[in-house]
């Protein structure tokens, strides 16, 4: 089993977005989490939010432990603050999961 988020994301700055995205890779990895699919979205037709969504990927961890656990990492957290926080207006959770490995 693993756990998965399929997430949507309203990103305001690629360059600086892409920056965070290569310096939480490894840390990302060294929980075993991985990006499954990665879109650039042009178009919402249908929302249950208020939020603008340019950006939809799914993201998986081995168990809902170690994404809570990935997230809260103080690694993890200083590169959201630095890079995140300034390129994402706003973030999205639309489902979250679990699926057979």
């Amino acid at each position: 089993m693993a756990y998965e988020r399929v997430m949507g994301l309203d990103v305001i700055d690629d360059q600086v977005y892409q920056q965070y995205r290569d310096a939480m890779a490894p840390i990302l990895k060294s929980f075993g989490g991985s990006f499954g699919f990665d879109f650039r979205v042009s178009e919402v037709l249908l929302s249950k939010t208020e939020a603008h969504i340019n950006r939809l990927f799914t993201i998986s961890f081995p168990s809902q432990t170690h994404m809570e656990e990935f997230f809260s990492n103080a690694d993890y957290v200083t590169v959201k603050e630095k890079y995140f926080d300034q390129s994402v207006r706003s973030k999205t959770i639309i489902s979250l999961y679990e699926v057979d490995t």
